[in-house]
């Protein structure tokens, strides 16, 4: 669902930005003030690493070394029982596909 509203949200300053481009502005006023397509990426730019650092301290301030021994362990062990069966799969298509009883 995320990726969705990015898409969306990247569409809609793509439209933006080629509206900006495509108006018809004198040369006088474009080099005095900066273009909307600029004014928005700076702010997104600043809401973004406002979020970012806001996320990073989250993260520094919950950090728990116990929790990621876990997480790390669990994560060890998934990998290794996914392998494990998609290798017993692997060789269940192969027979069949093989016809060798």
């Amino acid at each position: 669902m995320g990726t969705r509203y990015f898409l969306v949200g990247f569409l809609i300053l793509l439209v933006l930005g080629f509206e900006v481009q495509g108006a018809h502005v004198p040369q006088q006023d474009e080099a005095s003030s900066p273009a909307l397509l600029t004014q928005v990426q700076e702010s997104l730019l600043g809401y973004w690493d406002t979020a970012k650092a806001a996320a990073q301290k989250l993260y520094k301030k919950t950090y728990l070394p116990a929790v990621d021994e876990k997480i790390r362990d669990i994560y060890t062990k998934s990998t290794a029982a996914v392998t494990t069966y998609a290798g017993i799969i692997t060789d269940q298509v192969f027979s069949v596909l093989s016809g060798k009883d």
